[in-house]
């Protein structure tokens, strides 16, 4: 087939949350940015798509959390925990201009941010699988090459590729990311949906070694998971909801599943290096952690508004192109930091009361990071 030659300043590799927000804030910015993908919009993904306070702050940011919530996504105002002594119920409290949560399907979610990307400028490619990166003579990366369903080859060059595709990124196997901090494997997760009960907001369900819940998503139906330390062979869903959460198990019992139950056996805690001479990385394509937290969008979209602003230095040459990513490095180093340590300590199942005094502690550190991205300034064309 013929060989398609494009360029661009930006590929960016994967169009979901990550790719997909970095790739708006770019176009925004008024860079010439290519979103590419392998599968199909609207499509699902393995997530459990609970959006902590940061997601919020940063989808209000780029005017997309309403229409999120008027495609049928539910505001979440209440948090109700349970545990042996009893549940306690509060109300989302309103900080940053967000006063409740979401927990969209993700087939919606990544939607709804591609085609924002798409408004703002930039270019949407599906069905596009990238074998890998190309690179100049002295290694520079610049570029991709793949196969497209419709063009057949293709190599996209570019001043910079960034990977957003994710945990196995093949950008990130491409470029020889380095891990540059790596901790035990997390846990199991596992999940399914189920509709014909009323969900009044999220909940968790704690016990000893073990942490499940309920998050009220599209079409009246609710993702409920449940989080395990990780064992040897294949756990079932309905035995481990059943011995955690034996309430919600009872529950469960009047509505129906209406998915076959997904999840994650075992759970990576590792930060790749951020980036490198014509390449950086986003999303879990450079930082992964346990589930437990329910942070990973979040990371996500804040990972993505310091990687746009770096690059728009790097690209307008405001700031040479190794001092941008050394900048990009050290800021997501720092600001994943402390919801990274803590999900790595609720990920090791501590007694309840520790356990939970953990979770405060989380809930203290994500009010923080939000607090942190709402003070930033929001990109505009320059």
């Amino acid at each position: 087939m013929t060989l398609v030659r494009r360029s661009h300043d930006v590929i960016v590799v994967g169009a979901r949350a990550a790719g997909s927000a970095l790739a708006g804030l770019l176009a925004r910015l008024g860079h010439d940015v290519i979103v590419v993908d392998r599968a199909d919009l609207p499509s699902d993904t393995v997530s459990t798509h609970q959006i902590a306070r940061t997601g919020m702050v940063a989808l209000r940011r780029w005017n997309v959390a309403d229409e999120l919530r008027a495609s049928g996504s539910p505001a979440l105002r209440e948090i109700t925990f349970h545990q042996a002594a009893g549940s306690v119920t509060r109300p989302v409290r309103p900080s940053c201009e967000v006063e409740y949560f979401l927990a969209p399907r993700r087939y919606v979610l990544d939607t709804l941010l591609a085609e924002a990307a798409v408004r703002c400028g930039a270019r949407l490619r599906t069905g596009l699988n990238v074998v890998g990166v190309r690179r100049a003579g002295n290694g520079r990366v610049t570029g991709v090459s793949g196969h497209d369903r419709r063009d057949g080859d293709i190599e996209l060059s570019a001043r910079f590729v960034v990977g957003a595709d994710g945990l196995h990124s093949r950008i990130a196997r491409s470029v020889g990311a380095e891990l540059v901090d790596c901790r035990p494997d997390g846990g199991t997760a596992q999940y399914a949906y189920y509709a014909g009960l009323p969900w009044s907001g999220i909940e968790f369900y704690v016990a000893d070694g073990a942490l499940a819940g309920i998050f009220p998503t599209h079409d009246a139906e609710a993702c409920v998971w449940v989080c395990t330390p990780a064992s040897p062979g294949r756990r079932d869903f309905d035995d481990d909801v059943r011995r955690v959460a034996p309430a919600l198990a009872g529950r469960l019992r009047g509505g129906r599943r209406t998915s076959p139950i997904s999840g994650m056996r075992r759970s990576p805690n590792h930060v790749r290096r951020a980036g490198g001479p014509g390449w950086a990385l986003v999303g879990d394509a450079g930082f992964h952690r346990d589930p437990i937290s329910a942070h990973g969008i979040s990371d996500a979209f804040r990972d993505a508004e310091l990687l746009a602003g770096c690059l728009d230095d790097a690209l307008r040459g405001r700031v040479e192109e190794p001092v941008a990513m050394d900048a990009y490095e050290r800021q997501r180093d720092a600001a994943l930091a402390d919801v990274f340590n803590l999900t790595c300590a609720l990920g090791a199942y501590p007694p309840v009361p520790e356990f939970l005094d953990l979770m405060r502690q989380l809930g203290r550190a994500i009010d923080i990071e939000a607090a942190t991205l709402a003070a930033r300034p929001i990109h505009a064309p320059t």
